[in-house]
């Protein structure tokens, strides 16, 4: 059976380069200072996805995001690996917006797109790790869903047969279609980029983005391909258009406030240095037990 799967993805700071200027005074995140990333463990859902339209001919995966203009990145990183289309959540109104606001945008996103058998998402992003926003779309979409994938088995009849890696154990889980999966970031890495893709995507342009370029006095490239290859043109969906609910969106559909934020810096008093042999690691597991570092 063919599948029409779409893929969640977020634009993320990258958090594993943190740096002195990565936090603001008022303890937010300094996105400026940090480089915008593909969120890793959605890059795992995106080769699930890929490997089922492998495995599933004549099915299609849509990449949907949410973010400010810039995020279409993420959209086409998709396509360069496979993706055939994709939709950017972009709107003033979205910023601010905690996992409660997120999913309620993603959902009423999902809803306009309509027709769908698979909802693939990352398990977490990096700048929350809540784990969240997956299982909140399943809810408000009022479908199934199977978090901590690690493989997708087998489609077949309606129904989805995944591996889930949870703390304690392996699950072999069996459910109907349609469903939300969230994926585990010891799932299959991504696939690289393809270079046939790169070519054919390698121009396609947000309305923001085409915006900033004119703004800033800049000839738009290439302005006549976006008439002629309609493909190059990334869809962009504010609040209005995906029949949203303002009060719902942003941080006025935020219940969840930071009270603050401490930087916690890690000084080391005091080393120790050994060496690989038996009665070494033997000396320090005593040392760590004896201490109630473990066990």
């Amino acid at each position: 059976m063919s599948l029409k799967i779409i893929v969640l993805a977020k634009q993320v700071p990258d958090t594993r380069n943190v740096g002195k200027d990565a936090m603001k005074e008022d303890g937010t995140v300094n996105r400026a200072a940090l480089p915008a990333i593909f969120n890793p463990e959605d890059l795992n859902a995106l080769e699930q996805a890929l490997q089922l339209k492998e495995r599933h001919p004549g099915s299609t995966i849509t990449m949907l995001t949410m973010g400010p203009g810039r995020a279409a990145e993420i959209i086409r990183e998709g396509l360069y690996r496979g993706a055939d289309n994709g939709y950017l959540l972009t709107d003033r109104a979205f910023a601010g917006a905690d996992t409660l606001a997120t999913s309620y945008a993603l959902s009423m996103a999902i809803r306009k797109i309509g027709d769908f058998d698979l909802i693939v998402g990352g398990r977490q992003a990096i700048d929350g790790d809540t784990a969240q926003v997956g299982p909140q779309v399943a809810e408000k979409l009022g479908i199934s869903q199977i978090t901590y994938v690690e493989r997708v088995i087998n489609i077949e009849n309606g129904r989805i047969v995944a591996v889930r890696n949870i703390p304690g154990g392996v699950e072999t889980v069996e459910g109907p279609l349609p469903m939300v999966i969230t994926v585990n970031g010891s799932a299959a890495p991504c696939r690289p980029r393809n270079a046939k893709l790169v070519q054919k995507y390698k121009r396609a342009l947000g309305g923001l983005e085409k915006a900033e370029i004119t703004k800033n006095g800049e000839e738009l490239p290439y302005n006549e391909l976006y008439t002629k290859f309609p493909y190059l043109n990334i869809t962009e969906w504010n609040v209005a258009d995906v029949n949203g609910d303002v009060k719902q969106c942003g941080l006025s559909g935020s219940p969840t406030k930071v009270k603050t934020v401490q930087n916690i810096v890690f000084q080391t008093k005091e080393s120790k240095t050994i060496s690989s042999t038996d009665s070494d690691v033997d000396e320090l597991m005593k040392e760590l037990i004896t201490n109630h570092t473990i066990g």
